[in-house]
């Protein structure tokens, strides 16, 4: 089979299209032939040997596919760790969901990374009560008894990427006030088409302060921060009391780093999210996929396809989301 090989640890250029022997499904494991692979940050990271767990090259790339599981025929759509941009992958059972009536196979490709990321994170704010969001009358997510007169806020990082967007649709189902931040009115623009009620470009405004007039000096309840380095600290002063920043990526590279004084004052909490240790997890994953799947047949997500890319331009594709330069989801035509 063709396969998308990481040869060694030193960024995308190291990627290099390769014939490898068909994988061997293990206990719990069924075979994809798969045809489109959904990018993620984590996947530019695994090729610089920046991202936790990562083995020693050679191994195949890619956490995030859509396909047709060999053993019933059904058209899937899953998650693993590593080995997705291959013509076959051999992919645990309970990682696999079917593909729902009316997507394409790069919408499939889209989904389980993002969305069960953007509404996990909305859960470990919890945000995903109805009691709680809906209308956003009463909070209990801290606070002794913390009463809210307003809807629940966040603030988002990276909004028009492949989490944003599905953080954004998410939210705007719950009843959610977002705020989201990127690097171009024009991306944005797109996202606010999605439900997000105000837009901050951090290329033109320092979002710390415009956050604070926006709030009127209260700041948001939760913060989806996947930066690291200054911005986690950043992050914590644009909470209001008993507000958290929740952890779930460090793209720059960076160390978080912690304004404590901010903590304390506010009695805040920064958590972690760590999607390849929450999805070994059947109580929560579970739950987390009725919800979805509910709104799904509904007709209320839509994965946001930015750009399509066939496997021998994967390179390309890399480089692309290490630069920033994607709106939604960057896939790859197995």
């Amino acid at each position: 089979m063709k396969a998308l090989v990481i040869t060694q640890l030193s960024g995308p250029d190291a990627l290099k299209i390769q014939d490898l022997p068909d994988p061997i499904a293990q206990p719990g494991q069924s075979l994809v032939r798969v045809a489109v692979g959904g990018l993620n940050f984590a996947d530019v990271m695994t090729t610089k040997g920046g991202y936790p767990g990562t083995p020693s090259p050679p191994l195949v790339a890619g956490r995030e596919f859509a396909g047709v599981e060999e053993s019933t025929g059904g058209r899937v759509m899953g998650y693993a760790q590593w080995g997705a941009f291959a013509e076959k992958t051999a992919a645990y059972t309970n990682m696999l969901w079917g593909v729902p009536d009316g997507w394409s196979d790069e919408q499939a490709a889209a989904f389980p990374v993002n969305y069960f990321t953007a509404y996990l994170l909305y859960w470990q704010a919890g945000m995903t009560d109805p009691s709680v969001c809906v209308g956003g009358r009463v909070s209990d997510r801290g606070g002794p008894n913390q009463t809210l007169q307003r809807n629940p806020r966040v603030l988002i990082h990276a909004a028009a990427g492949g989490v944003g967007t599905a953080a954004v649709q998410i939210g705007q189902l719950l009843g959610i006030e977002m705020y989201g931040i990127s690097s171009s009115d024009e991306k944005l623009a797109r996202v606010k088409e999605l439900g997000l009620q105000h837009g901050i470009n951090y290329k033109q405004h320092d979002y710390e302060e415009v956050l604070k007039n926006l709030t009127h000096g209260e700041g948001v309840d939760a913060v989806f921060e996947m930066l690291g380095g200054e911005d986690t600290a950043k992050s914590l002063r644009c909470l209001c009391d008993f507000g958290r920043v929740i952890q779930y990526g460090t793209a720059t590279g960076k160390q978080p780093k912690l304004d404590v004084r901010a903590l304390y004052a506010k009695s805040a909490s920064v958590q972690g999210l760590w999607l390849s240790y929450l999805c070994r997890k059947r109580e929560i994953m579970e739950p987390a996929w009725q919800r979805l799947s509910q709104w799904i047949a509904q007709g209320r997500l839509t994965p946001q396809i930015g750009q399509v890319f066939p496997l021998n331009r994967a390179v390309e594709a890399y480089k692309l989301l290490e630069g920033g330069k994607n709106y939604g989801k960057v896939v790859l035509k197995i």
